[in-house]
């Protein structure tokens, strides 16, 4: 009987904390204005595989006045996950809106506003965005 693979685990899913948030941070810097992705499309594309939560965490950690684009980050379906009469959930909607990304319902449309890059991101030649613009 054949023995079972264990199942693979990307390169950064289990490695050092910081550099887990590098490659979110860096994977996030990619999005371009008016396209969304969301928390597990954006844990995928930064090589952390399944950790879709995780990305929410890290993001909702994101210190004031942020250069990153974290208002590009949605839930599955296109769900906007942030309370709409929050603070945060308040500049998101707004953010996307001047980006001409409107929501309907708490969802924007993630066949017309999801991102999907042509080619895997390559991280090697970037560098880390600053995550504050002072």
């Amino acid at each position: 009987m054949p023995t079972r693979q264990p199942d693979y685990s990307p390169p950064l899913a289990d490695g050092d904390p910081q550099a887990r948030r590098d490659a979110l941070y860096l994977a996030l810097a990619q999005v371009p204005p008016g396209k969304v992705v969301t928390y597990g499309e954006l844990a995928a594309m930064a090589g952390l595989g399944r950790a879709a939560r995780w990305v929410g965490r890290t993001l909702g950690q994101l210190p004031d006045g942020t250069a990153l684009p974290w208002h590009r980050v949605v839930a599955a379906g296109g769900r906007l996950s942030l309370a709409a009469d929050s603070p945060s959930g308040v500049e998101q909607r707004a953010r996307l809106r001047v980006e001409g990304v409107l929501s309907h319902n708490g969802r924007v449309d993630i066949r017309r506003h999801g991102w999907r890059p042509l080619e895997p991101v390559s991280y090697t030649h970037l560098t880390l965005p600053t995550i504050c613009s002072v």
